[in-house]
């Protein structure tokens, strides 16, 4: 069954603004993930471009390009739609995976699946 794990304050995600960044385990592996707030909800994937499997970010947790409009892997030049994960241009091989989120009571929670878990770290 699917854990709503807590992320961040609604606050610190701003229209087009810097990520947040989080790390999951994606089938298996650790993953970079990002949420971004674009046209007012939420939005949440690996952060991992569909081209080249690399996070897509040249400055820590900048992933919109400078109109706000898109995601941009600054590596390759491959865009994405904020609100989806679909390839919008550039070298894609389809689109971004999606996490799940939810916002309520000022709060942002992401949502574990059958491939996706919370990061633990082991002392």
């Amino acid at each position: 069954m699917p854990a709503q794990v807590a992320l961040c304050s609604s606050m610190d995600l701003v229209e087009g603004g810097l990520a947040v960044p989080f790390d999951v385990v994606y089938a298996g592996q650790t993953c970079r993930a990002f949420a971004v707030r674009f046209q007012g909800r939420v939005h949440a994937y690996l952060n991992r471009c569909s081209h080249v499997a690399m996070e897509m970010d040249f400055q820590a947790n900048r992933l919109f390009d400078d109109t706000g409009q898109w995601l941009l892997c600054a590596t390759h030049g491959a865009a994405y739609a904020p609100d989806t994960g679909a390839c919008a241009g550039g070298p894609c091989r389809g689109g971004l995976v999606k996490i799940d989120l939810t916002e309520s009571s000022g709060v942002v929670h992401w949502h574990t699946a059958y491939n996706l878990k919370p990061f633990e770290f082991l002392f």
